[in-house]
């Protein structure tokens, strides 16, 4: 990291490759946009080369960069007022490469629940998506976020509950 942050390319790129997947993989999770992930992903990586003296060590540079990349995909989402939409082709790709390799014995039920999870507000989806996708803490995404660890708490006991529910009528309505 100090070699990167004294200009060396070769290390800076060193560091994209180490965390490039880690990147893409949350903001993909919460846009379910490839080419918005890509794009937002390269503009995480240009303000940290351009705030790499500010990360102290590996710890805070992975902290900093999934702080940016949450914050960033909000704000995309709130922009563009963008509600994913999966389609087949989206959900036949699945994003390379996920932090987390959870893989989910029903695909049929995993369909479900990312368009269930995707219809959440941008700061309920983010939440889910650090919890669950990035197995993070409530009190390290509080930190993140910037928001009280009661909040996350809570937020994330109602949109569990949200989704169990949503979940149960989908159930009910294929079982019709």
């Amino acid at each position: 990291m100090a070699r990167s942050a004294s200009g060396d390319d070769a290390a800076f790129a060193a560091i994209v490759r180490d965390h490039q997947a880690m990147v893409f993989s949350i903001a993909y999770h919460f846009l379910r946009d490839r080419a918005t992930a890509e794009d937002l992903a390269q503009d995480v990586f240009l303000h940290l080369h351009k705030n790499l003296r500010a990360i102290q060590s590996p710890a805070h540079l992975l902290y900093w960069l999934r702080k940016v990349t949450s914050h960033r995909c909000i704000d995309q989402s709130r922009r563009q007022k963008l509600r994913p939409r999966i389609s087949l082709t989206e959900y036949l790709e699945r994003a390379p490469e996920p932090a987390a390799s959870f893989q989910m014995a029903d695909p049929l039920l995993a369909g479900v629940l990312r368009r269930l999870i995707a219809r959440l507000p941008e700061r309920s989806r983010m939440i889910v998506v650090l919890r669950f996708q990035e197995d993070l803490e409530p009190a390290e995404i509080a930190g993140m976020l910037d928001i009280p660890l009661g909040t996350v708490k809570s937020n994330l006991h109602r949109s569990l509950a949200l989704l169990r529910g949503k979940l149960e009528r989908e159930r009910k309505g294929i079982a019709k």
